[in-house]
C-alpha cells in the first residue's frame, strides 16, 4: 500500500502493546480482506476486522445437545468495512452484514449477508468507498447524509421482516428473515417520509411498532406507531432545545420515554466548519419525556435527572403511580483520553466507557424522580425476555465490559469478555467468562417454544456468538436463562469466522417459517 495513503487512514502502530487481539505472530484474521495488511487501526484487526464472505451452512457440528424447544433465529447486525475507507476509519462506518443462526429440529444452520442498501450498492458499482467516516471531514455534496447511512447498528423483527436500523437515523431496510435477502426501503405502505432511529421498539403482545428519530433541523426528535400490518397510525413532532443524540427509548404498557441528554454535538461548529464535535455538557441534566403510547406532542411530560448518557434501556413498566426505567448508565462519557491514541484519542475514549446499571423512577402523579445504581460492573448491552418489555421484569443479560485502565491491554480496544445475568430487583448477578482471547456479542433471550406472556420470565434460553482470536473459530453458546453459571448447554461450530457485531434479535420460529 502507498505509504502515504497507508497514514492517511491510520494512526496507532500494531504492536502488542497497543492491540491484544492480533493473533499470536501479531498478523490479521487469515481471512481479512487484503488491503487490511497495510492499515494500523486497531478496530480494523483481531475480534474488530472485517470479513467479506457471504455463505450458507446446513447441519452444523453441535457440541452438547440442542434443546427441541429451541425453535428460531438469532440474527445480528454489525459493521464490516468492505474497501479501504475513504478517511480515517472509526469502527461505527463499516458495512452492514447479517449474521444468523438457525434452530429447528434440534439442528442448526447458518447464514452470513451483506445487507444492500443504497449506500452498499453505490460504493459497489464504484469499487470503492466513497463517503467519509463518522471521523470525516465531510462532503455536503455526497447522496443523503454527509455520513453513509449504513445501515449497520440495530436489527428488529416487525410485521413478517427483519428491519436494519442505523443508530444516526436513517432509512429502514425490509430484510427476508429466511433468505437474508434486502428487500428495499420499509416506508409504510408509501407513509414514512422521515428515518428512524435504531432502538425503535416492537411489542411481542401487540405487533406495534414504536419509534423515534432525530435530526439537526428542527422539530429535532420524532416519535411515532406504526400499525402490526405495517400502517403509519401516528407522527408527531417531540419539543427539546436542539439537535441531540439520543441511542434508545423506553417502552411501558401504556407510555413511551424519550431521551433529552446532555451529551451533543456543537451546533454552531457544524455550521459554521461542518464540522461534528460530540461534547458532554455537565451542567445539563438528563431529561426523559413521558408519553402516552398515542400521545400528542403537548402530552409529553419532562422529568430531569442527573448529568448522564445513556447507550441502552433493560426495560421500562409501571408500579401503581409510578414509571422504572432501568439501562446502562454512564456518568462522564468521553472523559478519559489517551495521548498514545492520537488523532484517535477523541473517538477512542467514547468507546472506552464505563458503565452502571442504574434505576430511574419517575412519579406520574407528583413529578418526583428517584434513581440510583442496581450495580457497578461494568456492563451493557442488555437483554431481557420479549415477552416482559414494557412489563415487570426481573432479569437482564448483559455483556461485561473490560474496565479501561485497570484490567491492562485489554483495555485498548473494549470487547465483550463475559456473559452476566442480573437479578435487576436485588442487584444478585450471575457470570460466564468467554475465556482469555475469546470475545461474545450481545445476547438475546429466546423463550422456549410454546411459551405466553404468563411463561416464567427464566423459561428460556440465552444465545451468543462467540470468537476465538487464539484460533480465529467462532461458535454459538446456548445457555440456560435459568442459570447460566454453570455454562453452555450447547456449543454449535459456525464454519467462519465471525467479526464483532452490535445489535442483535431473536425471532420465534413461528414467525420466521410462516412469515408472510
Amino acid at each position: 500500500m502507498d505509504h502515504d495513503l497507508r497514514h492517511a487512514l491510520t494512526d496507532l502502530p500494531i504492536t502488542r502493546a497497543n492491540v491484544r487481539l492480533l493473533a499470536p505472530d501479531g498478523t490479521p484474521p487469515p481471512d481479512a480482506p487484503d488491503w487490511i495488511w497495510g492499515t494500523d487501526h486497531p478496530y480494523l484487526h483481531g475480534w474488530f476486522a472485517p470479513t467479506a464472505r457471504e455463505y450458507d451452512a446446513d447441519n452444523l457440528v453441535v457440541e452438547g445437545s440442542l434443546p427441541a424447544d429451541l425453535y428460531g433465529a438469532y440474527v445480528m447486525n454489525g459493521p464490516s468495512q468492505r474497501f479501504t475507507p475513504a478517511n480515517r476509519y472509526h469502527y461505527y462506518d463499516g458495512d452492514a452484514m447479517l449474521r444468523a443462526i438457525y434452530f429447528r429440529d434440534g439442528k442448526a444452520s447458518f447464514r452470513q449477508r451483506w445487507i444492500r442498501n443504497e449506500a452498499f450498492t453505490v460504493e459497489d458499482i464504484a469499487g470503492k468507498a466513497i463517503w467519509p467516516g463518522l471521523a470525516g471531514p465531510y462532503n455536503p455534496m455526497l447522496p443523503g447524509s454527509p455520513i453513509k447511512d449504513s445501515s449497520n447498528t440495530d436489527v428488529i423483527f416487525y410485521n413478517g421482516k427483519l428491519l436494519s436500523l442505523w443508530y444516526m437515523a436513517g432509512q429502514p431496510y425490509e430484510i427476508d428473515p429466511v433468505t437474508l435477502e434486502t428487500k428495499g426501503r420499509e416506508k409504510f405502505g408509501g407513509q414514512l417520509n422521515h428515518s428512524l432511529s435504531a432502538h425503535s421498539k416492537v411489542d411481542p403482545r401487540t405487533g406495534e411498532l414504536f419509534f423515534f428519530t432525530y435530526g439537526n433541523e428542527a422539530p429535532y426528535m420524532r416519535y411515532g406507531v406504526a400499525s402490526a400490518d405495517g400502517k403509519l397510525l401516528h407522527d408527531v413532532p417531540i419539543d427539546i432545545p436542539g439537535p441531540r443524540s439520543p441511542h434508545d427509548m423506553g417502552l411501558s404498557a401504556n407510555y413511551c420515554v424519550l431521551h433529552d441528554l446532555p451529551l451533543f454535538q456543537d451546533a454552531d461548529l457544524l455550521a459554521r466548519e461542518n464540522r461534528r464535535v460530540i461534547r458532554f455538557h455537565r451542567d445539563v441534566p438528563a431529561r426523559f419525556g413521558v408519553i402516552p403510547r398515542y400521545g400528542s406532542s403537548r402530552d409529553v411530560r419532562w422529568f430531569e435527572a442527573q448529568p448522564c448518557y445513556i447507550l441502552h434501556i433493560v426495560n421500562c413498566y409501571e408500579e401503581g403511580d409510578w414509571l422504572h426505567q432501568i439501562g446502562c448508565r454512564i456518568a462522564n462519557p468521553g472523559s478519559k483520553l489517551d495521548p498514545v491514541d492520537g488523532k484517535l484519542a477523541a473517538a477512542m475514549s467514547y468507546r472506552r466507557r464505563v458503565h452502571e446499571l442504574y434505576r430511574w423512577s419517575f412519579n406520574l402523579v407528583t413529578g418526583e424522580v428517584r434513581e440510583g445504581a442496581i450495580d457497578d460492573l461494568n456492563t451493557e448491552f442488555p437483554r431481557l425476555n420479549p415477552w416482559r418489555l414494557g412489563h415487570k421484569s426481573r432479569l437482564a443479560f448483559n455483556q461485561y465490559l473490560p474496565v479501561p485502565g485497570e484490567e491492562g491491554l485489554a483495555g485498548r480496544c473494549q470487547t465483550f469478555d463475559a456473559l452476566v445475568r442480573y437479578d435487576t430487583d436485588t442487584g444478585l448477578r450471575q457470570r460466564f467468562d468467554y475465556g482469555d482471547g475469546v470475545f461474545g456479542a450481545e445476547s438475546p433471550v429466546a423463550p422456549k417454544r410454546g411459551s405466553t406472556p404468563d411463561a416464567p420470565e427464566d423459561a428460556a434460553y440465552v444465545v451468543t456468538f462467540t470468537t476465538d482470536t487464539n484460533d480465529w473459530s467462532s461458535a454459538c453458546l446456548v445457555f440456560d436463562a435459568a442459570d447460566i453459571s454453570r455454562g453452555p448447554i450447547a456449543k454449535v461450530r459456525i464454519p467462519h469466522r465471525i467479526s464483532a457485531g452490535f445489535h442483535t434479535t431473536w425471532v420465534p420460529g413461528e414467525q420466521v417459517w410462516n412469515s408472510p
